[in-house]
């Protein structure tokens, strides 16, 4: 007697290659859904860690705004829309204070931060002042954060009650900054990421070193 083989026909082995098939599309869209999941949650971590560099150091330049006292009257803050001029103490070891004009403006989406020479020199440091605010500063500039699509500002001021919005329209609708004739105390910035719904809102107090 002889051993009899029964293989595949041709309709069982078009069933095992569809579900084979099947069984690939499926883990393939499973992975392709875990890696897009993992580059959505990469980018948002990198925002995240932007964003927390970007109010840190906003926070120190905050917390040493120049005085009205050292400035002697001059204005050491001023804020318009996507723009943000201060001046702050900067303090070395064994060398006095000196005064830096320090910006942070949001061009093509992206914020970045420039700082001047320091100086003790207050007619120079008119100087600096003017080409900041009009951005033709020269000084070096540092990205701190892209995919930035606005950012809004509001002082506080002692004794007030409110926050004061530091901008005027004029009727023409265009935009004048204001700047604060006494140093305000506080600052709060709202910095709205591309495609998010709702900003991130950060508040600073003002001179306090």
């Amino acid at each position: 007697m002889f051993n009899q083989q029964r293989g595949l026909t041709l309709v069982e082995l078009l069933v095992a290659i569809s579900i084979l098939a099947i069984v690939a599309v499926l883990g393939w869209r499973g992975l392709d859904g875990i890696v897009r999941a993992r580059i959505t949650l990469t980018s948002d971590l990198e925002q995240t860690r932007g964003m927390q560099l970007t109010f840190a150091q906003l926070q120190s330049d905050c917390l040493h705004l120049a005085s009205p006292t050292i400035l002697l009257n001059r204005p050491s803050i001023l804020a318009k829309p996507a723009q943000l001029n201060l001046v702050r103490t900067v303090f070395a070891d064994s060398q006095p204070s000196r005064l830096q004009v320090v910006s942070y403006l949001i061009k093509e989406g992206v914020l970045t931060r420039r700082e001047s020479a320091a100086t003790r020199d207050l007619v120079e440091l008119d100087t600096i002042w003017k080409s900041a605010i009009s951005n033709t500063d020269v000084a070096p500039i540092v990205a701190l954060q892209s995919g930035v699509s606005a950012m809004t500002m509001r002082f506080w001021f002692a004794g007030s009650n409110g926050w004061s919005v530091p901008f005027t329209a004029s009727p023409t609708t265009q935009v004048t900054p204001v700047i604060a004739p006494i140093a305000p105390t506080g600052l709060e910035v709202a910095l709205q990421l591309q495609g998010q719904q709702t900003s991130l809102l950060k508040v600073f107090l003002l001179g306090a070193l």
